[in-house]
């Protein structure tokens, strides 16, 4: 069995003191107790957020959703593709892990199209329909943990703003990856207080009609059955503090 992992960072809790330094430590404990072949992909909108404001660069919303125009694009590439990742490299190298940080654009990594939506043009927002796996194989293979800006390379040759949870359930679906961890600020789906350890699709979608699932939960739910559908066996929403130690919600068909 191809027990690749890919682990999909969020960007909420990056600008915490200590968080990078202590989820490379994860990463690392992972790597030294299972010896497997790892792929990190990350987010970063609370700074790009940060940074547009400080440009001047008003937010645009369409029914709920974000537009990426040319200059949002432009943002979103520096701190994604730029600051962020790199920040990630660093201290998994200061970790003592052989890191190498890339987006989606280089080597054609990440093929996308333009993301259609019935009602809005969300401008530069693509949809993954290829992913490079051969390249990604090749810095496993020789022992190198790749790290991916969801920034991807439209098949139109333009530049392309990419979900990056769905970044990671692409390339975890074109590795055949074994585990797939969602690492969010919440340290699972909780019932009653409850961490729910094991949720298949039909119990995940009755917490969601329930009402036991809610708000910002629901796309992360969705997400994780979303990567199951494209044949990951594990997938998993969990907080760092579980990452290494078996924590959060498991997810299966």
């Amino acid at each position: 069995m191809n027990m690749t992992r890919v682990i999909k960072i969020g960007g909420n809790e990056m600008n915490k003191p200590g968080f990078l330094d202590e989820l490379a430590r994860q990463i690392a404990a992972l790597q030294a107790a299972e010896n497997e072949p790892l792929i990190v992909v990350h987010g970063g909108g609370q700074e790009i957020a940060a940074l547009q404001a400080r440009l001047g660069i008003e937010p645009v919303k369409v029914d709920g959703l974000r537009v990426t125009d040319a200059e949002s694009l432009a943002v979103a590439q520096m701190v994604l593709s730029g600051h962020t990742n790199k920040a990630i490299v660093v201290a998994l190298l200061a970790a003592g892990l052989d890191a190498v940080g890339f987006s989606g654009v280089d080597g054609g990594l990440l093929r996308c199209r333009r993301k259609s939506h019935p009602t809005a043009d969300l401008g530069l927002v693509g949809e993954i329909v290829h992913v490079r796996a051969t390249m990604l194989r090749h810095f496993i293979d020789h022992g190198i943990l790749p790290v991916i800006s969801p920034i991807s390379l439209g098949e139109d040759g333009l530049t392309y703003n990419v979900n990056a949870d769905e970044a990671a359930g692409a390339i975890a679906g074109a590795l055949s990856a074994g585990v797939l961890d969602f690492v969010s600020n919440v340290p699972g789906v909780l019932q009653a207080g409850v961490i729910v350890r094991q949720l298949s699709s039909g119990q995940a979608e009755a917490l969601i009609r329930d009402g036991i699932v809610t708000d910002g939960m629901i796309p992360k739910v969705r997400t994780a059955l979303a990567a199951v559908g494209r044949g990951v066996p594990r997938v998993r929403i969990v907080d760092l503090a579980g990452l290494s130690s078996g924590g959060g919600t498991v997810f299966s068909g």
